[in-house]
Formats: structure tokens, C-alpha cells, sequence
């Protein structure tokens, strides 16, 4: 592997930080000039053992573990490592190793890289597995939702019947929000008491009852603002 002449991409603290595995210091010493030009944060280590040592005491987001070492062998590290850890792991290979790269992936690797490569390609395959691995982005706030022919608008804590304007008191609207801000989901009398008390936990049933006469048409029978037994109540949705 060549390392390729760029400008240097400054570190910043929360830039993802690799630990690199490998017992020649050649490939060490290159793959950590070329991440650290990357912008990566790299820590390097020259065997298992010395890896599980800044295991241990750092976190990483990525490791990069040569499958062919003396002593503990790269597959076997990663083994060790997926009983304990989801860190994301790249394994180097020798291009004629076939069956290592196998055993790695069933070591749990997410993926590996045949030695010689192309550092462009070491680095595409990192911002890939780093990619996947971050977590799914939180959904959108729910801005507002439907209900028979109601909309409630949650940030205004307005509810319509069509053009017409339902009129709720401070404590109706608040309740009608909470319940709003997770369809389908339990909300218990506690939590909708607003303080905790015994009496407004009850207060709360006499709300609901009164929430229920204006958006239901048999408040004796409700489908929008159900009861669930023994916890509190839920707001279905359409």
C-alpha cells in the first residue's frame, strides 16, 4: 500500500477514532499517517495483547485488525471482541487467504480488505462501515394528528372538526398533548395527573370524561380516547 500525498484534514475531538492491529510496523506506521491525513483519531497496536490493553482504556469506533499475527491471530481477537462488544471491525487479508476472510466475517467482521490495496479504497469501505453503524436518525416530531374528522396540532394544541374550532380548557389541551405526542401508546393517569397526586390521578378520569364528550360520538363507548384497564389511556389515530 502507497500512501497518497494530500493535505492534512485537521482532527477534531469527536472524529471517529480507529485502532489499527497489525505486527508489521511498516503497515502501522502507513495506515496511521494515511487515516490521521483522513481526519480520523488512530491508535495503533502490534499484537492482541497489546490491543486488548487500549481496549480496555479507550473507546474506538472502528478496528482494523491484520488477520495473520504471531500469538493471537486477528480472527480470534475479533472473535474475543463480539462476545463483549458491537464495535465495527475491518479485517486485512492476504489476497490468497480465502478461507480467512471467511472465518473473519464468521467471527463477526463486518467486512474485509485484501492486502495489497489502494488507500482510497480502505477509505471508502471505512466511511461505509462507520455509516452503517451509526444509529438511525430520530423520526420527526409529530406536528399533528387525526382522529375521526379531528386534527389536533400539537405545538399550537389547537383541535378542529373541519374549519370549526374545538374549544378545550389549559388541562384538556395538555392531556389531549400528551396523548398526542405518542399514538396508539399508553399514557398512565399518573403521568397525565401532571403532579402526581391521588386526587388529580382521579381528576384525570373526570377529564377524560369530559375530553370524550366532545370528540366522540358515544362517549360511552369511546374509539378515540380508550381506556386501557389499570394503567391509564391511549389516543387511537387514523
Amino acid at each position: 500500500m502507497a500512501a497518497t500525498a494530500k493535505d492534512t484534514v485537521p482532527l477534531i475531538d469527536d472524529a471517529p477514532h480507529i485502532l489499527i492491529v497489525d505486527d508489521d510496523r511498516r503497515i502501522r506506521d502507513l495506515l496511521s499517517r494515511f487515516l490521521s491525513g483522513e481526519g480520523y483519531r488512530v491508535t495503533t497496536a502490534e499484537s492482541g495483547k497489546h490491543a486488548r490493553a487500549k481496549l480496555d482504556g479507550l473507546s474506538f469506533d472502528l478496528l482494523i485488525l491484520d488477520v495473520m499475527m504471531p500469538g493471537e491471530s486477528g480472527v480470534e481477537l475479533a472473535r474475543a471482541i463480539r462476545a463483549s462488544s458491537g464495535v465495527p471491525i475491518l479485517m486485512l487479508t492476504a489476497r490468497h487467504e480465502i478461507d480467512h476472510r471467511i472465518e473473519g466475517l464468521q467471527a463477526g467482521a463486518d467486512d474485509y480488505l485484501a492486502k495489497p490495496f489502494e488507500p482510497r479504497e480502505l477509505s471508502l469501505r471505512i466511511g461505509n462501515i462507520l455509516k452503517r453503524a451509526q444509529p438511525p436518525a430520530p423520526p420527526p416530531p409529530v406536528e399533528s394528528v387525526r382522529f375521526g374528522g379531528f386534527v389536533f396540532h400539537i405545538g399550537r394544541g389547537e383541535l378542529r372538526k373541519g374549519d370549526e374550532v374545538i374549544r378545550l380548557t389549559d388541562r384538556e389541551r395538555e392531556m389531549l398533548r400528551m396523548l398526542a405526542k405518542v399514538p396508539g401508546e399508553t399514557v398512565s393517569r399518573l403521568d397525565l395527573s401532571g403532579n402526581g397526586s391521588a386526587v388529580s390521578e382521579r381528576a384525570v378520569d373526570v377529564l377524560v370524561n369530559r375530553l370524550r364528550r366532545k370528540i366522540e360520538n358515544d362517549p360511552a363507548n369511546p374509539i378515540f380516547v380508550q381506556t386501557v384497564r389499570g394503567i391509564g389511556y391511549r389516543l387511537v389515530v387514523s
